[in-house]
């Protein structure tokens, strides 16, 4: 059976769905989500419930790769993404693989292709860390709008991953790094075919999930924030970049409210959301299971609808 890839945005049910066709098909899962990779960080992350036996994730029986492997310290990019993922095909070539997750790019990289840009160097990153602790985020970011204004218009200047890297490219390449992401679609060869499925919420239901949703989370979030910050990791690590997460540090500081900080979780998680719906509305060839509020989210159904269009 060719892989299934279930995309959508934050809170659609893609967990839920990717369940249920596992159990139908005797499949393996393979986690899309490049904040679920982490370790320490369960409830912000919506990472799926599970446990480690002889070497695997197990979520409710069914393998599922690629969550609770990377510490909160290190980055995981789409290169590690895909080679990790072709390690696993090659493992579990007989068991069926469905993907399951938000980050597009991944998903992308792995299925469609990515532009080949050039490795780290230790030279280059040493020399763009001093930059950092010299003059800060601000300054990582005025350097790179002196040499890419392109991409520092598009990245966030508190995020330092980004500009660091998109600042890296410019220095390893000579090239403004805007001009070296094609964002191209590349042919699929044949063993990458698959069957993609877009769990598509009306706008107004959607919020009301991540709403509810970002309620759930807020204290298991500060729980286990404030169990990194005591174990000794500093705010600043890679993880908890993640989505919520700096509005929680910021509580947890005492430098907004309570409420003020679920109001803004909500309201970086919705925009995320947005983003997620833009960047998956380019599958125009997926199967789009359309959801909305007078309708019930039934994974069991969907998964019917599904199978009978699998390859």
């Amino acid at each position: 059976m060719q892989p299934i890839v279930i995309c959508g945005p934050t809170a659609s049910g893609k967990t839920e769905l990717a369940l249920s066709l596992a159990r139908r098909t005797g499949g393996g899962i393979i986690s899309a989500d490049s904040r679920q990779i982490y370790t320490r960080l369960t409830v912000g992350t919506a990472k799926p419930q599970g446990m480690w036996q002889n070497g695997q994730y197990i979520v409710e029986g069914v393998p599922y790769y690629l969550v609770d492997f990377v510490p909160v310290t290190d980055v995981f990019n789409a290169g590690n993404f895909c080679a990790r993922v072709r390690e696993i095909a090659a493992q579990e070539s007989r068991r069926p693989l469905i993907f399951a997750g938000g980050t597009g790019m991944y998903l992308h990289a792995y299925f469609l292709g990515m532009d080949q840009l050039p490795a780290s160097t230790p030279e280059v990153r040493a020399r763009l860390n001093a930059l950092l602790e010299r003059e800060g985020k601000a300054g990582l970011h005025r350097a790179l709008a002196e040499k890419d204004p392109a991409s520092a218009a598009q990245i966030p200047a508190g995020n330092v991953q980004r500009t660091m890297r998109a600042l890296e490219l410019c220095l390893l390449t000579g090239r403004a790094a805007s001009t070296l992401k094609t964002g191209k679609f590349f042919t699929l060869p044949d063993e990458k075919k698959s069957h993609w499925v877009y769990l598509d919420w009306e706008k107004d239901a959607l919020q009301v999930r991540i709403a509810q949703r970002s309620e759930e989370m807020f204290e298991g979030m500060c729980a286990e924030t404030r169990a990194l910050l005591d174990a000794g990791f500093p705010s600043d690590v890679p993880a908890l970049k993640s989505v919520g997460y700096p509005q929680v540090l910021a509580y947890l500081a005492g430098k907004i409210s309570r409420a003020e900080a679920l109001e803004q979780l909500i309201l970086k998680t919705r925009q995320y959301a947005k983003r997620q719906r833009t960047w998956f509305n380019r599958y125009t060839n997926a199967q789009r299971i359309k959801l909305g509020a007078l309708c019930d989210f039934e994974p069991e159904k969907i998964t019917q609808s599904v199978l009978a269009r699998v390859g």
